[in-house]
């Protein structure tokens, strides 16, 4: 397993960031041969990995307002600044990012040329594909594509 690996695996299992996983400098090698979450617990437990002190607000005025906020209030349409869309985000843009981001892994790997590459970003952009999945299946009947790289493109 790699260190990126390691690192998701604490995350999860400690409730935090990945940005916040650290390992100690000796054990890098001990963090590289864990493959199961069971081995990450370990890590974790000799302290060979750990995540960094989090953050905390320390005024008394913003604890007072976080409280509030659990309890509902400053949440309501005054308070609101921008479209539901501006704050929420766009399904659109997180899925042709996704679609995007598989198809400048294979150009990347010399999987596809710069024709299909153009071709098949033209269809992201016109929303041909509703999933990564469905464009790594169009993808692969026009491409010899394995079933691992296929199931490694699904994970981006």
């Amino acid at each position: 397993m790699s260190i990126k690996l390691t690192k998701r695996a604490a995350a999860q299992i400690m409730k935090r960031g990945v940005n916040s996983i650290r390992i100690q400098e000796g054990s890098l090698e001990d963090a590289k041969k864990a493959i199961t979450k069971e081995d990450v617990r370990a890590l974790i437990k000799s302290g060979k990995v750990y995540a960094i002190k989090e953050k905390t607000t320390l005024s008394l005025h913003g604890r007072e307002l976080k409280r509030k906020r659990r309890a509902g209030r400053a949440r309501g349409p005054g308070r609101r600044k921008g479209s539901h869309k501006a704050r929420s985000g766009s399904p659109y843009v997180k899925k042709v990012r996704a679609q995007r981001r598989i198809l400048a892994s294979l150009k990347g790997a010399n999987e596809i040329d710069n024709v299909m590459f153009k071709r098949y970003y033209a269809l992201v952009k016109g929303g041909t594909f509703q999933t990564k999945l469905s464009l790594i299946n169009h993808i692969r009947t026009s491409v010899k594509m394995t079933d691992e790289r296929a199931a490694e493109l699904k994970k981006l």
